[in-house]
């Protein structure tokens, strides 16, 4: 291939994420994620992942592509936008924004689709696979790795223009590509994710504790809530986007454009008493295909009672 056609080939997977409503798109070369490897390990022999026991699984090929893609070559790293127009009402139990709408791993695979069918349409014969947080990838990595933004200290992708509240998905593709490069950590002396934790889930910077995050306790923690975390949840009930309300970088964000992530009106309007008392009938009218779902009606009421 020359050098022409993988520039002319980047510049159109470039235009063709944008045409799909992606916010950001950055290309790196596919192979060993050396820096990543030790991290990964103390996290989990620190278990830093609670009873997430599927992080443990496919250690290998979390760090390396090439073991999800056959003759992988290029890692193609997409944001797409989540921030809403609009809030729930502040006299309410939260929820975290980026559920809001429907769920997006079926929205976003959609889309993966259509782009891996118009690579190969316009491109021609290329293998790949898309992914967006259902597989080993390590998706931050990979979007730091192709600049489109830093690991901040709450452990979140942070984009200079745009902040933090966006979707991370990949294309892993058999195809030689110009690769993007990293950018600098804009982070600075600033605390204010590790200060304004609830749980103090943010050990140090850069280090978070994932059995210590709300999110962690409000939708993968299956059985009773720990009794010594009551009164410090600050009012969430499913997920918490305190570490990335309280980021200086988040005041550039703008509303998505993505029709399928706007929200039940209900699930704005809902005061803590409509919470309390909803049934299981306007639970699945409220979140039809929504990520709100994974924790179920029971998980919900739990949460709601721990808040009480």
């Amino acid at each position: 291939m020359s050098i022409n056609s993988k520039e002319t080939y980047s510049k159109f997977i470039k235009e063709e994420a944008k045409r799909l409503g992606f916010i950001s798109c950055g290309i790196s070369k596919a192979g060993f994620l050396e820096q990543e490897a030790p991290r990964l390990e103390k996290w989990l022999n620190n278990n830093h992942n609670g009873q997430m026991a599927y992080m443990e699984n496919h250690f290998d090929k979390r760090l390396d592509p090439t073991l999800l893609v056959d003759d992988a070559k290029s890692v193609v790293s997409l944001l797409l936008n989540y921030f809403p127009s609009e809030s729930q009402n502040e006299e309410s139990f939260k929820i975290s924004k980026y559920a809001y709408g429907q769920d997006y791993h079926f929205v976003i695979k959609e889309k993966l689709k259509e782009f891996l069918h118009s690579i190969q349409e316009n491109i021609g014969d290329v293998s790949g696979r898309a992914f967006v947080d259902s597989a080993p990838v390590l998706d931050k990595a990979w979007a730091a790795k192709s600049g489109l933004g830093w690991i901040g200290k709450n452990s979140n992708l942070i984009t200079q223009r745009v902040g933090s509240f966006y979707f991370i998905a990949e294309l892993i593709l058999d195809l030689d590509l110009e690769y993007d490069h990293a950018v600098t950590d804009h982070c600075g002396s600033c605390t204010a994710c590790i200060d304004a934790c609830p749980t103090q889930a943010i050990l140090a910077p850069y280090i978070v504790d994932g059995s210590k995050c709300i999110s962690y306790y409000t939708i993968e923690l299956k059985e009773n809530l720990p009794n010594d975390m009551k009164g410090k949840f600050d009012e969430w009930m499913f997920g918490c986007d305190t570490c990335q309300d309280v980021c200086p970088w988040n005041r550039f964000s703008k509303p998505h454009s993505e029709p399928l992530f706007n929200p039940n009106p209900d699930l704005l309007s809902f005061s803590k008493k409509d919470w309390t008392e909803i049934t299981e009938e306007t639970f699945r009218v409220v979140f039809k295909n929504s990520p709100i779902k994974r924790t179920k009606f029971d998980g919900l009421k739990r949460n709601i009672k721990f808040l009480e």
